[in-house]
């Protein structure tokens, strides 16, 4: 954890003088960013490593409920505090505020100032622990697809969809990449582009999607996966934030509407040595489609890993509505070249720019806990060199093929809670832990009585 001195914070106000409140910006296990705002005069407090919160605030679920029945009543007894650390770097004004308000990104540490195993920064760091002991250094990026919402008084929500012009028609069907959504949206746009350069947050592209009022947002490529992640947290809520100010929402859902296509968080990794070359790379090759055996291993760990990991990739009940054949959410284990439907995709790259496209994760999961996974699966399979069996071809149709990740909420957590793969790279007590509050919430949620039980039951019986 890069913790931010003292010298950092005198830096910033002497900048901007105008800051009398500070956002403490907390990760939690949805990949929420909790927020308290704190008085400039408390400030010190925060950077003299003496500010401390609830050991359960990085626990809580969707709802802000703490599913706690299956835990140990070791690990969270009494509620303790933990300290709240300022991530180096993170400091930035608050564009989208009328008021003079900053924020900062905390992570956080046992009071001995040793990294809070509760804290989902600290699983990805463990992650990459084991890379480094072994002189690996990841290199990846996010790419994370949102709906813009209509401002409507209907209790459903809507897209907000561009319009046709000299009409009071709203334009209706696929919009791939329309020029006239990015003239309808420019303002927004640009205040997201404003917003990303002053949070440091490097935006790449923009561009509207497959559906009516859905978006994609890049982020440029490093070499610290957490920073990655700390980028879509903060792009989430930088797209949240200036649209509200625009008059509209925002929502990375997975799946919000029914006939529209879902939302996902795609990771893309490669994995280069202590001699600074891509091992995924063939040397000998120039091909595109070319892949070395370090990459065939590689992508059988993630093979191997998904079904155990679709807990993590999909952590919702609504996550999995995102899920069926022929949709370009993937739904079984698969991966090929240049294909958009597999779960496991290699981009058209040339051979010292190969990586790979994890494309089964839904743009709700949390970037940390996504992150942590995929490279736990990449290192379990370049460990065990192991096989993922053959590519689909570039032009195949999967319309109709078979579904085996898992299709509902129960299953993946069950396989999760059976997994013995993923407990070695993520931790035993966090994977514990992230199972019993997950299936405490699955629980709460599907003993709920919805508006669809009235609309499919109630006349009828």
């Amino acid at each position: 954890m890069k913790i931010a001195p003292q010298s950092e914070l005198e830096h910033f106000l002497q900048s901007h003088p105008d800051v009398q409140m500070l956002e403490l910006l907390m990760p939690d296990i949805n990949g929420i960013l909790r927020c308290k705002r704190i008085h400039r005069r408390e400030f010190d407090s925060l950077f003299d490593r003496s500010f401390k919160a609830p050991l359960s605030v990085p626990l809580l679920g969707i709802m802000g409920e703490l599913y706690d029945e299956d835990l140990s009543h070791d690990l969270l007894a009494g509620d303790p505090d933990q300290l709240l650390l300022p991530i180096t770097g993170s400091l930035a004004t608050i564009p989208w505020l009328e008021s003079s308000t900053a924020q900062v990104l905390g992570g956080f540490a046992d009071m001995d100032l040793q990294p809070s195993w509760t804290d989902p920064r600290n699983v990805l760091a463990n992650v990459l622990d084991q890379y480094t002991s072994r002189q690996l250094k990841p290199v990846v990026a996010t790419e994370l697809e949102f709906y813009l919402l209509a401002n409507n008084s209907d209790s459903v929500p809507s897209p907000l969809m561009g319009e046709i012009p000299g009409t009071d028609l709203k334009q209706q069907g696929i919009q791939y990449c329309m020029a006239d959504d990015l003239f309808e949206c420019d303002a927004f746009l640009d205040d997201v582009r404003k917003a990303c350069e002053t949070q440091n947050v490097p935006l790449t592209a923009i561009h509207s999607e497959f559906s009516a009022g859905q978006w994609e947002i890049n982020t440029h490529h490093t070499d610290d996966p957490v920073t990655a992640c700390d980028h879509a947290v903060l792009l989430k809520r930088i797209v949240k934030g200036v649209a509200r100010k625009h008059g509209f929402g925002a929502t990375f859902m997975a799946k919000p509407f029914d006939e529209s296509a879902g939302s996902g968080l795609h990771i893309h990794a490669s994995v280069y040595g202590s001699d600074g070359r891509n091992i995924f790379a063939e040397l000998s090759g120039e091909s595109s489609t070319v892949v070395s055996d370090t990459l065939l291993h590689a992508i059988g760990g993630l093979s191997d890993t998904l079904s155990e990991s679709m807990a993590i990739f999909a952590p919702n009940a609504n996550s999995y509505r995102r899920f069926k054949a022929g949709a370009f959410a993937p739904s079984s284990h698969t991966w090929g070249h240049n294909h958009r439907e597999v779960a496991l995709r290699i981009p058209v790259s040339s051979p010292d720019n190969r990586r790979i496209e994890h494309r089964v994760a839904g743009a709700d999961a949390n970037p940390y806990l996504v992150m942590a996974a995929v490279l736990a699966g990449l290192l379990h399979g370049m460990s065990n060199k192991l096989d993922p069996g053959a590519p689909i071809p570039s032009g195949a149709d999967l319309s109709n093929s078979q579904v085996t990740l898992p299709r509902r909420w129960d299953e993946a957590l069950a396989l999760f809670r059976s997994s013995t793969i993923l407990p070695e790279y993520l931790g035993k007590t966090y994977c514990d832990t992230f199972a019993a509050l997950r299936q405490g919430e699955c629980n709460d949620y599907h003993g709920r009585v919805s508006n669809l039980d009235y609309e499919w039951y109630l006349r009828a019986l």
